[in-house]
């Protein structure tokens, strides 16, 4: 018998975010980008372009999830319950090969920003013009999408099974606790922490965050598998 529940609940879009938020990509690129940021010493300039480059990056996970959500309410819903279901199987593969990473990192596929792009990225940091920390927010937003869009895939998806003005709002939360790690990090630099100990710690907890990503990705891909073939029904 269904279990019948509404999908998906503030709790879902808090726990999953948070889960999100903590992963190594975003995080690894924000600390390249103030390593760079602390050669000026200035705090102004830094709070400058940290907050101009976190905003790209929250515009542009906010407007793909919202494009995303278009696309699958738009989907006939003989289509619907398919998609569902290669999704949860996405996401569950997504899963296992961060907890396989857990256990083996650097053993055969990661998910993880391609180096080329990394190269780029890393290039393009040596020009601090507005127009160049905008391009690099939204660049990395989009290039980082194989290492953070698991949670966010299955997110949209649940949300887009009842789209109206509160599920909305829970992707605006969704994504503003997507980036809060991002504006610690610039606060905690900008107010004397040094970056080299965030780095420290970043190398020291790789492996737990992407042990937690990948359970929890499970868990999201066989919550969309449930949701699919009529074992939870969302009202």
């Amino acid at each position: 018998m269904a279990v019948e529940i509404t999908l998906p609940t503030l709790v879902t879009v808090l726990v999953t975010a948070a889960v999100d938020s903590i992963n190594p990509c975003a995080i690894g690129v924000l600390i390249l980008l103030i390593s760079v940021l602390v050669v000026t010493k200035k705090r102004d300039k830094m709070l400058k372009i940290g907050f101009l480059y976190i905003g790209a990056v929250y515009l542009t996970y906010f407007i793909f999830g919202l494009g995303l959500i278009a696309f699958l309410t738009s989907v006939p819903i003989v289509l619907a319950q398919y998609i569902s279901i290669a999704v949860g199987l996405l996401v569950i593969f997504g899963g296992i090969i961060e907890i396989k990473d857990y256990f083996w990192y650097g053993l055969g596929f990661s998910l993880m920003i391609p180096h080329k792009y990394a190269k780029k990225i890393k290039e393009k940091m040596k020009k601090m013009t507005v127009g160049t920390i905008i391009f690099l927010g939204v660049f990395v937003a989009a290039v980082e999408l194989p290492c953070t869009g698991g949670p966010y895939l299955a997110i949209t998806l649940l949300l887009s099974q009842n789209f109206n003005i509160t599920a909305f709002f829970l992707l605006v939360i969704y994504n503003i606790i997507f980036v809060m790690p991002l504006l610690i990090i610039l606060l905690l630099v900008v107010f004397g922490i040094k970056i080299q100990n965030i780095q420290k710690w970043k190398q020291a907890n790789k492996a737990y965050m992407r042990l937690i990503t990948g359970l929890v990705l499970v868990g999201l891909g066989w919550l969309l598998i449930l949701i699919a073939n009529g074992t939870i029904n969302l009202n």
